[in-house]
């Protein structure tokens, strides 16, 4: 004849079922999200490897800009013809196949009558002489498009007044080089990509000197990691675990209550 269980025991069992219901439902549902997390990914390659490769546009002018955003813009391929500023470059802190350094960030003057940052490519140092070519003349810069990167860095503000620039905040570039307006939310990333051949040696190592032309270009990175099957499947695998100790846990009640 089965006995009735103790107090104690019916308490600890109540809790632990409700430990293990909040605990399973909390991993379903961190598994579907890496599932839909994964399929927005998916999504976010095939646009970017379709965008790379589609002929250059006009860089989008101040009647488009309220409409740009990341998930329909960044990385279209653009083009913008106009005249460099000389002294206003930046550097904003990047780390490269070519190892650390900076992006060269130099605003140009849109023919159409608007103000857009162009990232001239990788430079190893501020040393680099950020004007020797800008010759005045109008030049067309075909590149990326990538949206303004606000704040900074990883636990680094960017410091405007210091100019160290830990990303590529278009707006606060502006004001501190007092571009004036309008100026385009958005920069462009020179070259491609897909038309860029690291040397050999260029393996998260400075070159030797002499062996690049810098700026570099066509350096955006547009290879995502895309592990969410993976977290999907652990976050799948918890929660049978749980199942599985709460049929350890019911059939070591049972047994005690029998």
């Amino acid at each position: 004849m089965a006995r009735e269980r103790p107090p104690r025991l019916r308490l600890k069992l109540a809790l632990a079922a409700v430990a293990g219901v909040i605990l399973f439902a909390g991993f379903v549902a961190l598994g579907i999200w890496q599932i839909e997390r994964r399929s927005w990914k998916l999504g976010l390659i095939a646009a970017v490897n379709e965008r790379v490769a589609a002929a250059p546009v006009a860089a989008p002018g101040p009647d488009a800009w309220a409409s740009i955003d990341f998930d329909d813009d960044e990385y279209r391929h653009a083009t913008a013809t106009g005249r460099f500023l000389p002294g206003k470059s930046v550097f904003a802190q990047a780390t490269t196949d070519y190892g650390g350094g900076f992006w060269l960030m130099t605003p140009l003057r849109d023919a159409r009558g608007f103000t857009v940052l162009v990232n001239r490519g990788f430079v190893p140092s501020k040393d680099f002489a950020a004007d020797d070519d800008l010759s005045g003349e109008p030049k067309t810069v075909t590149g990326l498009l990538r949206m303004s990167q606000p704040g900074g860095g990883f636990l680094r503000a960017n410091v405007p007044a210091e100019g160290r620039w830990y990303s590529r905040d278009v707006a606060a570039i502006a004001a501190s080089q007092q571009l004036g307006g309008p100026v385009a939310p958005y920069f462009i990333d020179a070259g491609s990509p897909l038309d860029h051949t690291p040397p050999p040696n260029a393996e998260m190592g400075a070159p030797p000197p002499g062996s690049v032309a810098y700026p570099v270009t066509g350096l955006t990175r547009i290879a995502f990691r895309n592990q969410h099957l993976q977290y999907a499947l652990t976050w799948f695998a918890l929660a049978g675990l749980v199942l599985v100790a709460a049929f350890v846990v019911i059939r070591h009640g049972r047994r005690h209550s029998a």
